[in-house]
């Protein structure tokens, strides 16, 4: 039976690249978004939906943004659980309030915000959870290993959360970016083994690894986002992880 009213999603990490994106390519569909992010989002976030400003790697502002969105609606079609934050630094280097930060940011916020989400998720009879993992959790590189054992622990969790919300009718799966043209690209590409040429001859030299010779755009993320989120496209999945990373992970590094 077709809804009578709109499909609901909430996205973390809403302001950066792939959330913007994401939230642009929901909207389009006809749904309307909560989008949360530390960061202000500016005048275009949808006039019919609800920005909230928040850090999601403290559990009292996540609380403080499951509140707001029970006042927002009653229920939740989707969420997709984004926001994230990138240490690029040897581990030695890396202090544990940096390793910290990242488990918060990028992993906890996930276990805490779903409890939160559930009620609103189970209130609409089911829906999606969609986890912004992370090539990183499957292939990785120097300088970035508490980064990527937060994805990597994102993956384990989805599979978890999948098991469990199965019969609530949720389904969660998880999408691992791999390169996509994002402040955060741009940023890691200014530090370590990656500096020198300009920012333009970086990103050139970084679309060569892929199979498909260019790095992805935001919006290709946000319509695979959607794509999980959306029932009538992938009601059969859950407990995947969907790689989108222009066949960077197809190659062996010996090639």
């Amino acid at each position: 039976m077709a809804l009578t009213r709109p499909r609901v999603m909430l996205i973390t990490g809403a302001a950066g690249g792939v959330g913007r994106a994401t939230v642009q390519v929901f909207h389009q569909a006809g749904w309307k978004v909560i989008g949360v992010d530390r960061s202000d989002f500016g005048e275009t976030f949808p006039q019919d939906g609800r920005f909230i400003r928040a850090d999601i790697s403290d559990p009292a502002g996540l609380n403080g943004v499951y509140e707001q969105a029970h006042g927002f609606t009653d229920c939740l079609d989707a969420v997709v659980n984004n926001a994230a934050v990138q240490i690029s630094k040897p581990l030695l280097e890396t202090s544990v309030e940096e390793w910290d930060l990242t488990m918060a940011s990028n992993l906890r916020s996930v276990f805490l915000g779903t409890k939160l989400a559930y009620p609103l998720l189970k209130a609409a009879g089911g829906g999606a959870i969609v986890n912004v993992s992370s090539v990183h959790a499957v292939a990785t590189s120097v300088n970035i290993a508490a980064y990527a054992a937060s994805k990597g622990g994102l993956l384990a969790l989805t599979r978890e959360l999948a098991i469990e919300f199965a019969p609530d009718h949720i389904r969660v799966n998880a999408i691992l970016p791999g390169a996509v043209d994002t402040p955060m690209l741009r940023a890691g590409l200014s530090r370590g083994q990656h500096a020198g040429g300009t920012m333009l001859d970086r990103l050139e030299n970084l679309a060569r690894k892929t199979v498909m010779g260019r790095v992805g755009e935001p919006e290709e993320i946000g319509r695979a986002i959607y794509f999980l989120a959306d029932e009538t496209q992938s009601s059969f999945m859950t407990g995947q992880a969907v790689i989108v990373d222009g066949g960077a992970t197809a190659r062996l590094s010996t090639e």
